[in-house]
């Protein structure tokens, strides 16, 4: 009895470890310039799920490490129903090279999720993003809003991909602080 709990406890650490980090035949660009995608990043649509749920004016802000290969995010929104700002802060860290868009992002402890740049612009102001699944994508700008052809393009490029853009969710920005 102990030594199947102890097997079955390791085979739920290499599934959380080995786990997929970009939806299946999907890639991440490449190349990436890891500098050129620090900064701030306004939230322009998302699929919902439940860490963001009921946040508008929400902000991504990565910054390197001191250890200068993995990068601080800090995730920031106003909650519409508690009147409340919501901020968390994790570390995401390339899964191949930091020339390859394909990261994986921790916010809680031990505890990875895919974060995959699936789409971006020459001057890095528009990104496309997945997570691991095609139950996970947010569309970036630079700004509080983007323009509709790079939405159109995206939206394109998405749903050719497999995701149901249907699902996305529009973010306000209304109520910087």
């Amino acid at each position: 009895m102990k030594r199947n709990i102890i097997i079955i406890s390791l085979s739920a650490i290499i599934s959380l470890v080995s786990c997929n980090t970009i939806p299946k035949g999907i890639t991440a660009v490449k190349p990436f310039e890891k500098a050129d995608y620090l900064g701030k990043w306004y939230e322009i649509a998302r699929f919902d799920f439940r860490f963001e749920r009921n946040l508008n004016n929400v902000t991504a802000h990565y910054s390197l490490n001191k250890d200068g290969k993995t990068i601080k995010v800090v995730n920031r929104g106003y909650d519409y129903t508690t009147n409340k700002w919501k901020e968390v802060t994790g570390k995401a860290k390339f899964v191949k090279d930091d020339t390859t868009a394909m990261l994986k992002v921790s916010f809680f402890g031990p505890f990875y999720a895919g974060y995959n740049v699936l789409a971006i612009d020459s001057k890095y102001r528009y990104a496309l993003v997945s997570g691991s699944s095609l139950e996970y994508l947010w569309i970036f700008s630079r700004e509080t809003s983007i323009p509709e052809n790079i939405k159109q393009d995206y939206l394109a490029y998405a749903e050719k991909l497999g995701f149901n853009t249907a699902n996305l969710i529009w973010v306000e920005h209304n109520n910087q602080d």
